[in-house]
């Protein structure tokens, strides 16, 4: 008796699931783009001697980025690939260890910067910008998910090998050295002291690498503007760090970020767009200031982690596939604890949206449901929902709206449908974990204008933001 009605529950389950995609459902046309070739570096002409200072009142600055792909002239697409799953699989766990050692510190004062950076594969996007005076031009690293900023500095201890001569602070004119006692050392998370009184600064990393050396201010020159007095890094001994840029600009909501510390003179504002790369010629790009905040944005607020102040936590209520809400995921499911455990952050450095293991799996099957036409192929890396589009130019896949508090997201086929080979292999470009922090990646945030308010406290989403 107990074995036909639980029959029965699984034949009423599946009838409900199919009569959901029996019906008409939304369906958007995939075009089938090979895996991305590296492009050549271009930049803007900017590295003159001409430039104009920020003043404190609200200004605007714009800078190019690029992938970190454009540093591996001679690799194939499926090489480069394959490098940027295994950097995201490191970037996840580093993530997921700092919100772990964060929940379960007794200060609450652990700052992420300890934990994630160049090292741990956060490196997936880079500009050209101006260090000292008069400015010297160097790749740095951008990072959501940082809050220190730093740099090589001769004389170097030991330094990792970058595309640009190391940066040497006694022939830039606008260095300074900041003093153990002043207020911005001891906004450190472990400030130190060299003999002469000047404060030192370290970070270390979750692998055992790290930079130290000489807390400073220096000015930055983006394109030809100025800003002055940037609290940075001047690391003389870089261990375990290859990466060809020169350093890391951190871009987290803590004190010390290049955000936190300019917030005044930008409007606290500031936007990327990440542009798709297989689809686009056009660079990506960083705003700062009001031209950041586009008018198509909807918004979603800003939550706080209040255990750790780096990472940007959004609100995650459902999911909709094919225009059906589906059953299952629910904004519980997202919750960030008092704790500091669980939530969702939305990161530049993390590629694959991976979302707690009952929404994914749920999200999964309503996907399958909606693409049954498709023929299936066999699982790739962390994916295990791939289709074997070969010989195909075009095909039709279920819609995908993210729905946050407040702000419906469509995201566009090639968001969450990529290629992961040359040979018509595409996959779903999601993944589940077994953390209860769930995080946003580059991949879906492809094509949209990401705006971080911080002086509204939100976050935004402006589709087709890379024009």
């Amino acid at each position: 008796m107990e074995a036909k009605a639980g029959f029965t529950l699984l034949f009423f389950s599946f009838l409900s699931l199919s009569s959901v995609f029996c019906k008409s459902i939304d369906l958007e046309t995939l075009v089938l783009q090979s895996l991305p070739k590296p492009r050549t570096l271009t930049w803007p002409i900017q590295e003159s001697s001409e430039t104009f200072t920020v003043p404190d009142s609200e200004t605007i600055l714009s800078v190019q980025l690029h992938s970190r792909d454009s540093l591996f002239f001679n690799a194939t697409p499926e090489t480069l690939f394959k490098l940027r799953l295994r950097r995201d699989a490191v970037r996840a766990k580093t993530l997921n260890a700092a919100v772990k050692v964060a929940a379960y510190s007794n200060n609450g004062n652990f700052s992420s910067s300890v934990i994630s950076g160049l090292a741990q594969g956060s490196g997936e996007y880079f500009t050209r910008l101006g260090i000292g005076t008069p400015p010297k031009y160097v790749y740095m690293v951008l990072d959501t998910g940082s809050d220190v900023v730093w740099i090589q500095c001769s004389p170097c201890r030991k330094c990792y090998t970058q595309a640009d001569p190391v940066f040497d602070p006694t022939k830039s004119t606008s260095f300074s050295g900041v003093t153990c006692g002043s207020p911005l050392c001891r906004q450190l998370e472990s400030p130190g002291c060299n003999q002469r009184q000047m404060c030192l600064y370290q970070v270390s990393y979750g692998d055992g690498s790290f930079t130290v050396g000489d807390f400073s201010t220096e000015t930055m020159t983006f394109r030809k503007t100025r800003v002055d007095n940037v609290a940075l890094g001047c690391g003389h001994d870089n261990e375990g760090l290859f990466v060809g840029a020169a350093g890391l600009l951190g871009l987290g909501r803590g004190k010390l970020s290049f955000p936190g510390q300019t917030g005044p003179r930008f409007g606290q504002k500031f936007s990327y767009c990440l542009v798709d790369r297989s689809a686009s010629s056009k660079p990506s790009s960083v705003v700062f200031g009001e031209a950041a905040v586009p008018r198509t944005a909807v918004f979603t607020p800003l939550l706080s982690n209040p255990k750790l102040d780096t990472f940007y936590y959004v609100g995650l209520s459902g999911i909709s596939v094919g225009g059906v809400p589906v059953r299952g995921i629910t904004e519980s499911l997202f919750k960030l604890g008092v704790d500091g455990n669980g939530g969702v952050i939305i990161d530049s450095g993390t590629a694959v949206t991976r979302l707690v293991r009952p929404a994914y799996a749920a999200l999964r099957a309503a996907f399958l449901a909606g693409a049954a036409d498709l023929k299936r192929a066999p699982d790739f890396s962390l994916f295990d929902t791939c289709f074997d589009l070969s010989r195909k130019t075009e095909v039709k896949v279920p819609t995908v709206v993210m729905h946050f508090v407040g702000a419906d997201v469509a995201l566009p086929a090639s968001n969450y449908m990529i290629p992961v080979d040359n040979n018509g292999s595409f996959c779903f470009a999601f993944a589940g974990t077994t953390s209860p922090l769930s995080i946003i990646g580059n991949i879906q945030q492809q094509g949209f204008r990401i705006v971080y308010d911080l002086a509204g406290s939100r976050i935004g989403f402006a589709p087709r933001g890379c024009a």
